[in-house]
């Protein structure tokens, strides 16, 4: 965002739309977008906002997926609210606002796609969430959570299973131990990199995957195997 000042008002004005509230304080927002690659200290970034959106956004998950699944187990809610603030969905409610365009960034970081790095979204918006919170209070934050992660919650009609947890149980039920994970190789720039894992089980092909963590790979790997046992059966 390096624009003047009446440019930057300009564009608050329409984050402000976007987000359905107007903020009292604005250096709240203007610091919610501030990249780490912007400024020297961590002070000066929006990684502390950051740190307390997180807390905020977990809150608020676990209490409507409390009120919205009143039968369901605490594994199953547990489930859910993973698969909610896990980065990849907070990317998507970002993108799906509108935010990397507002968010502020060293060129550097810009010329590498750094607005629509998922990483990049999702910080952005947890940063936000806290700067809704601390000028609005609890019910601003709140009802921004619940308006954009209710309609997530209701994607699944049961409790999302996460690949490796779905293989590692078919393993066991078959006797053949537990699946063995090993990062192959790791690409890309270090602020974005690609991991690829190969997970192997004993008496089965082994299969590999990639993401931008070693979870997220792991958890591709563990998807590929399941597809390909489904198409051997």
């Amino acid at each position: 965002m390096d624009l003047s000042d009446k440019k930057k008002g300009f564009q608050l004005k329409d984050l402000e739309l976007i987000l359905g509230y107007q903020f009292k304080d604005p250096h709240l927002i203007r610091l919610a977008l501030k990249h780490p690659s912007v400024v020297g200290g961590v002070n000066d970034s929006n990684q502390r906002l950051e740190f307390l959106g997180d807390r905020v956004l977990g809150l608020f998950v676990s209490e409507c997926l409390f009120l919205k699944f009143r039968h369901e187990s605490e594994g199953a809610l547990a489930k859910r609210f993973s698969s909610l603030v896990k980065r990849d969905a907070l990317a998507r409610v970002a993108q799906n606002l509108g935010i990397g365009p507002f968010i502020e960034m060293a060129p550097s970081e810009l010329a590498s796609g750094g607005r629509s790095n998922p990483k990049n979204l999702a910080d952005a918006l947890e940063a936000i969430i806290a700067a809704l919170h601390l000028d609005g209070g609890s019910d601003v934050s709140r009802d921004f959570v619940i308006r954009h992660w209710g309609p997530l919650s209701e994607e699944h009609i049961q409790p999302p299973s996460d690949s490796k947890t779905v293989l590692q149980e078919w393993s066991q039920k078959q006797g053949l131990g537990l699946p063995v994970y090993s990062i192959v190789s790791r690409s890309g720039p270090p602020h974005q990199p690609i991991f690829e894992v190969e997970v192997k089980v004993s008496g089965v092909n082994s299969v590999r995957g990639s993401g931008t963590s070693k979870q997220n790979a792991e958890q591709f790997a563990a998807k590929n195997m399941l597809e390909n046992i489904e198409c051997n059966n």
